[in-house]
């Protein structure tokens, strides 16, 4: 294994998906404030993933910039590979790249089914594996984040392609928590599975109100409690392999039933 003398600061963490001004965003800026150097990435949003890092930037960690196509196995190794000889190593990685997309079941066809396996699953079983194969290297281990749906359980209408390839994602999460922990029991894998923690941009007032309500809590748009739940689950040594929802209570009741 490899032995380093890092300070706590000197921790990294690569968030994919984080160049926009969503989740991964606010989780890498949550893991930031903690004194972990970030390593953001994009794949379209060049412009929005500079300006991200460059407001992180302001934490006092060092950041840096990444571009990748995770539906194609050359450039996550690149991407992995451009991690390590910026930073030398990698202690977090979270899985926020993903695509969410409507259409109508009668509507879906096969080209549909595969993107979203290809970037919901196919791009996270990819990551998982390179930062695996370092993280076990590493004498502190490391801790891999997926993200899931909390609507896995109970799907809602119009999303098929979807909660197919992220009903994949707990599988994934167990089988990578049993595979890297065999080879370094400092190498933990959870699932976060969250609920209507981020308004979609074109959302009406009448759906928050109604998406508000059907929540236990009460609440919603809340990105920042997904980012918090990543950092218990990478700071809680003893937790690995677990599922947690994020959704405010969705999972467990519905107002509507």
């Amino acid at each position: 294994m490899i032995a380093t003398d890092k300070r706590p600061d000197e921790r990294i963490a690569l968030i994919t998906g984080s160049g926009r001004k969503r989740v991964g965003y606010v989780i890498a800026k949550q893991l930031a404030a903690s004194g972990y150097g970030i390593a953001i990435h994009f794949y379209h949003s060049d412009e929005t993933a500079h300006q991200n890092a460059s407001e992180i930037e302001k934490l006092g960690v060092p950041v840096e910039v990444f571009q990748a196509d995770l539906t194609q196995e050359s450039e996550v190794q690149r991407l992995f590979a451009d991690t390590m000889a910026r930073f030398g190593r990698i202690d977090a990685l979270i899985n926020t790249s993903s695509i969410w997309r409507a259409k109508r079941l009668e509507e879906v066809t096969a080209a549909n089914v595969l993107e979203s396996f290809r970037v919901n699953t196919l791009g996270t079983f990819l990551c998982c594996q390179r930062a695996g194969r370092i993280m076990v290297e590493q004498e502190e281990g490391g801790s891999i984040i997926t993200i899931g749906d909390w609507a896995i359980e109970r799907p809602y209408l119009d999303h098929a392609a979807y909660f197919v390839s992220k009903g994949s994602i707990p599988t994934l999460t167990r089988t990578f928590a049993a595979e890297l922990g065999q080879r370094n029991p400092k190498v933990r894998v959870n699932c976060i599975q969250p609920g209507p923690v981020m308004f979609p941009d074109a959302m009406s007032e009448e759906e928050k109100r109604a998406t508000i309500e059907a929540t236990l809590v009460k609440d919603a748009n809340c990105p920042q409690t997904v980012a918090l739940a990543v950092q218990f689950l990478i700071e809680n040594k003893f937790v690995t392999g677990v599922c947690l929802p994020v959704d405010g209570g969705r999972s467990v009741f519905s107002p509507f039933e």
